[in-house]
């Protein structure tokens, strides 16, 4: 019987994985500053039903992962309404336009990186 149970639950992990895990859109590649950047959205689960921002299919709890130069970012989406934006306060990604999205880090001052969409 031990075994069934342990084959049972064998089969069964990459199922409960695969549903308990965040789900991704997927990458979007751009140039930021002359440089590639790979951006890819995981939509949270809803966690606060009265937040207005619901567009592009993510929800309260998503957050963005940025790869770009040598750094890795993974930025809690912002409940704002409108566009989808992510911050940690320091870092802030907005797609506003697909094609030139918003990107920008808090060093004092705001410094903003120029991107465009690439293949």
């Amino acid at each position: 019987m031990p075994q069934v149970v342990a084959l049972l639950l064998a089969l069964l992990m990459p199922l409960i994985t695969l549903i308990t895990a965040p789900s991704a859109q997927a990458a979007d590649r751009y140039r930021c500053a002359g440089d590639p950047l790979v951006a890819e959205v995981f939509r949270g689960a809803v966690d606060a039903a009265d937040i207005p921002n619901s567009q592009s299919n993510t929800q309260p709890g998503g957050f963005i992962v940025i790869q770009w130069r040598d750094i890795s970012l993974q930025l809690p989406r912002t409940n704002n309404a409108g566009t989808p934006s992510y911050t940690d306060g320091r870092w802030w990604w907005q797609a506003s336009d697909p094609d030139h999205p918003d990107f920008a880090q808090r060093i004092g001052q705001w410094e903003t990186y120029a991107c465009e969409a690439s293949a």
